[in-house]
């Protein structure tokens, strides 16, 4: 071992104060021992990733997919949270669909009879608000999945797909017993008078396909709005009234595709087809063509096509704007 006459210090203890050293100075930089390809070929070695950067969307793609079992975990834990501080709990999952129900019925059911020309108005918007209920749920979750858990992001590596994907996860479990409660009120709104039978057929069995499309549309929606919320947190008021305008425009409590032949000739054909295509219309009308015998919702197989095409679109979309601001959630 040599030593340092300038500063009394052996070479092998450069940057610690020596017997000659003054204690005030700075100690010497210590140059590495590798260079950064070096150190980035151990780290690729060793499966370590890069911090606060995006990864590339195939890699990304695996991590989420290799994450189902904390998505599940996040979801139910999310769902069971929701409502164990009040007296009734989960029963809750079930009751507010019920009581949304019963109010819309109530005035646009009967007093002011918005749904003349349906044989069974009762289905009609039990069905609607049940499964309207589980998107506008899922928009507002994935607004909120960034912001609600900042610290969870800045504590643990994980990709933050996983949030999104978990809150609307939590809601589908919670849709499940919901599902059960719109069916049986939809067979025993054949007991009022005032109302035909409704028949357990075949199609019921396609009940949980509409809910996956559904499901799978739903996420994409949480992924997009998660991404713009935590860019803009200001766009998360403008949500609900944004809901509100999809939920008239979309049939949920009456047919709006009635009311189109109030509009002028020249636009008639135009708005027709958009408020019939449109994706949440499009989910509604194969529910009910499945639930229900309403002459005014047929089967019709290109609506399944249309169903499936806005669920594929509306993931895959929201899956590329959500992963393109990777690096920026719990940051700003």
């Amino acid at each position: 071992m040599t030593t340092d006459t300038t500063t009394g210090a052996a070479s092998g203890d450069r940057g610690k104060p020596g017997p000659g050293r003054d204690p005030l100075r700075p100690p010497e930089p210590i140059v590495p021992d590798t260079t950064s390809q070096e150190r980035q070929a151990i780290a690729q070695q060793y499966g370590l990733q890069q911090m606060g950067v995006r990864p590339p969307l195939g890699r990304y793609i695996r991590d989420v997919a290799s994450r189902w079992a904390f998505i599940r975990v996040l979801g139910t834990a999310t769902a069971y949270s929701k409502n164990q501080n009040n007296y009734l709990g989960q029963l809750w999952a079930v009751l507010n669909p019920i009581l949304n129900a019963a109010v819309y019925i109530l005035i646009f059911g009967i007093l002011l009879g918005t749904t003349r020309g349906l044989e069974n108005a009762i289905s009609f918007i039990v069905i609607g608000t049940f499964l309207y209920r589980f998107f506008e749920q899922s928009v507002h979750a994935g607004s909120r999945s960034i912001a609600q858990k900042t610290n969870l992001i800045r504590s643990l590596h994980f990709p933050r797909a996983v949030l999104p994907i978990a809150q609307v996860v939590s809601l589908l479990t919670t849709l499940v017993p919901a599902l059960l409660v719109m069916c049986a009120i939809v067979l025993l709104s054949g007991l009022l008078p005032a109302y035909p039978m409704e028949h357990i057929t075949w199609s019921w069995l396609l009940l949980p396909a509409i809910v996956a499309l559904m499901w799978i549309f739903n996420t994409g929606i949480a992924f997009i709005v998660a991404r713009a919320v935590a860019i803009t947190p200001d766009l998360d008021n403008i949500i609900g009234f944004v809901l509100r305008l999809v939920m008239y425009g979309s049939g949920v409590i009456f047919p709006v595709t009635h009311y189109v032949d109030n509009l002028p000739d020249g636009v008639q054909g135009v708005v027709g087809a958009i408020l019939e295509y449109q994706p949440i219309g499009v989910f509604l009308y194969v529910a009910r063509s499945i639930l229900t015998q309403e002459p005014s919702f047929p089967q019709d197989p290109s609506m399944w096509v249309w169903a499936a095409g806005w669920a594929v679109v509306a993931f895959v979309v929201g899956f590329i704007i959500f992963w393109r601001g990777e690096e920026r959630y719990g940051r700003d």
